[in-house]
């Protein structure tokens, strides 16, 4: 398997604007400000990678790089706040929230990724998490919580390498392949199980009102919908503290305009409730009977209707 890498420090691969060039050089990520914090683990370099592509004719760019999600100011989790709760109130870092919706008449306090610190959740024996990638949580105008409401972000993990692709688009902004591949299955085997357990956990909170919110690029969602046997086995639901949004967040544009970032958003939304995923994820679409059995038999004897093994 062999890929491209199709964005670098935040701008396309193929841009050879200043702009790209001089993030690429001085390794920002533009989306934290700061360094890239994907690092090569060989190298301690930082990778750089927003999103890499197959080398099938006409295959998309698929984000790989979580940090890629929360451009343009983290605005996945305002408009994800705007669908929870029905309401634009102004985001803040955990505690900090309380004085600001006693000031602004309301806000949304924000735990998760150096936003709020880390909720001091019980420990959980034996397998399984409790943990959630983001928690929003709307306060009254007094500071009071009301309702909240889980996100978790899912892009997509790589295998092989992309060192050379790496360095040779450093180095004159030359595309070239390299040994990087896609895991689906990883992505879904691990991802699904994950999303019912903490599904399950939510439904039980009486002020989680809407359920987890499970957000990913689009090919991500595709695939995550499809290894559950397609939206027709997982049909929709309104909104309610069981709920499971599938929420599919990718590139609005397909213009790759030089010195420019491609803006995301949301491109499609599949609500449904866990009890359906938990049921489609465990009657998956099997095969006919006897499939082993006749490729045993196709193995051994090819096309031959005897399936005798002694003269």
């Amino acid at each position: 398997m062999s890929g491209y890498i199709a964005e670098f420090f935040g701008y396309s691969a193929d841009d050879s604007s200043s702009n790209a060039s001089v993030t690429a050089a001085r390794q920002i990520c533009p989306f934290l400000g700061s360094q890239c914090t994907k690092i090569l683990s060989r190298d301690r370099i930082a990778a750089g990678v927003c999103a890499v592509r197959q080398k099938t004719e006409g295959s998309p760019d698929v984000i790989c790089c979580p940090i890629r999600i929360y451009a343009d100011d983290y605005k996945m989790l305002k408009t994800i706040a705007f669908k929870a709760f029905n309401s634009d109130l102004n985001l803040y870092a955990g505690r900090i929230a309380v004085q600001k919706a006693k000031a602004d008449g309301g806000a949304i306090a924000v735990f998760g990724h150096g936003w709020g610190g880390e909720l001091r959740l019980p420990q959980r024996k034996g397998t399984g998490s409790y943990f959630v990638d983001w928690v929003l949580a709307r306060l009254d105008e007094n500071g009071e919580l009301v309702e909240f409401t889980a996100i978790e972000v899912q892009t997509i993990d790589t295998t092989g390498n992309y060192r050379t692709a790496r360095e040779n688009l450093l180095n004159g902004r030359q595309i070239t392949s390299d040994t990087v591949g896609l895991n689906w299955e990883n992505v879904s085997k691990r991802i699904i199980p994950q999303l019912i357990y903490k599904g399950q956990v939510l439904q039980r909170e009486d002020l989680c009102k809407t359920g987890l919110y499970f957000v990913c690029p689009q090919p991500v969602y595709e695939r995550v919908l499809n290894r559950l046997g397609g939206k027709e086995k997982i049909p929709k639901f309104p909104s309610q503290p069981a709920s499971i949004h599938f929420v599919s967040y990718d590139y609005l544009t397909e213009d790759k305009s030089n010195g420019s970032i491609r803006p995301l958003g949301i491109i499609e939304e599949h609500c449904t409730t866990v009890y359906k995923v938990q049921e489609a994820f465990s009657s998956l679409n099997l095969p006919e009977g006897n499939v082993y059995r006749d490729a045993i038999k196709f193995s051994l004897y090819g096309n031959e209707d005897n399936t005798s093994t002694k003269e």
